[in-house]
């Protein structure tokens, strides 16, 4: 019995070992250098999603609009590090703590509750590998985003992550996003816009950005609270995000008698003519 277990054991081993030698192979298939001074026109996801649209018979349309990273709300990129990946610029591709907390969770729950995978792990996914939901596909997207930490800056990472994510059906990137729910640009939107933004990337397609459940409020008021903390947002910033009434204007005590809302001549409360 034992030298059975044993052998399983060594079976098990040589198999995860030839899974990651095949990842790690097919990672370097990939030209990673080359997004440091092109972009592609579509990506893996993309052209999964038209795909899937093409077999279900309906019609699908691509927004996407470069945009560069200076241009792009600084809210909105400071919301979406806060609600995807807090260590961004701290980690090498990989959140290990992270991994950890979401291996834990799902555990716990016995399903797939928790991501924990980083802005450059999703990068990778949606640019290379699409919607494919495998091991290998997992073990690949680990050894891409260990090669585009080591190949593209931070700034130039997080800037192919925010013009190429998905953000709804045919909707990829924050211009596109910005344009198709709120008629602006990805420079000028409001704190409330640009955190419902960052809300719905856990689900984009299934979470509406301009009818957001409970879930998705859920997660602006995470959002809000971690970045007002941490001075990201001041406080009326704060409160807009939150979709708060703005704050009543304090009363005007020096009416004049030709203001509108001035007291009546003969009204008990006018104060008395001056002579």
């Amino acid at each position: 019995m034992k030298r059975a277990l044993l052998l399983l054991a060594v079976l098990l081993l040589g198999v995860g070992a030839a899974l990651v030698a095949f990842s790690a192979a097919g990672a370097g298939l990939y030209d990673v250098a080359r997004l440091t001074r092109a972009v592609p026109r579509r990506t893996a996801l993309m052209l999964a999603r038209e795909d899937a649209a093409a077999r279900q018979g309906r019609r699908w349309r691509l927004h996407q609009t470069w945009l560069p990273y200076d241009r792009i709300s600084p809210l909105l990129r400071r919301a979406v590090l806060t609600a995807e990946d807090d260590a961004f610029y701290q980690h090498g591709g990989l959140d290990w703590s992270e991994l950890r907390a979401a291996a834990r969770r799902d555990l716990e729950e016995r399903r797939v509750v928790r991501g924990g995978s980083t802005i450059t792990q999703q990068l990778a996914k949606n640019l290379f590998l699409g919607d494919q939901r495998t091991v290998t596909r997992k073990l690949t997207e680990v050894f891409l985003a260990l090669r585009m930490e080591r190949t593209l800056s931070k700034r130039r990472i997080f800037e192919l992550y925010l013009n190429l994510i998905e953000w709804g059906d045919g909707v990829f990137g924050a211009e596109a996003a910005a344009r198709r729910y709120f008629g602006v640009s990805a420079a000028d939107l409001s704190p409330r816009q640009a955190l419902l933004l960052a809300a719905v990337i856990i689900n984009p397609c299934r979470y509406p950005v301009l009818d957001p459940p409970r879930r998705i409020e859920r997660r602006v008021r995470m959002i809000a609270s971690r970045m007002h903390r941490r001075g990201a947002l001041d406080q009326i910033q704060y409160e807009q995000a939150l979709g708060l009434p703005p704050p009543a204007p304090p009363p005007d005590s020096t009416a004049t008698p030709g203001d509108p809302l001035a007291a009546p001549p003969g009204d008990p409360l006018s104060p008395p003519a001056t002579p």
